[in-house]
């Protein structure tokens, strides 16, 4: 059962945090290719959002681990 709450806790948020980062590209590279005179702004602000889901799945791990090693 512990094992299932760690494999839980990495896979549920690594899951979303892909998913909203393909959704968040998609609209962007979209965005661009409609307004080729704000690729820049987009483009920042988009590393920026994906920055932001890349670390929800780094805090994830970081928890997966702190309930397998129990501490």
């Amino acid at each position: 059962m512990e094992l299932l709450s760690v494999a839980l806790a990495i896979a549920l948020p690594a899951m979303m945090s892909a998913f909203s980062q393909g959704w968040a590209t998609t609209h962007a590279m979209d965005s661009m290719g409609r307004q080729p005179e704000a690729a820049g702004d987009i483009r920042s602000t988009l590393l920026v959002a994906l920055a932001f889901m890349e670390a929800l799945t780094l805090f994830a791990m970081i928890v997966a681990i702190l309930v397998w090693t129990k501490i």
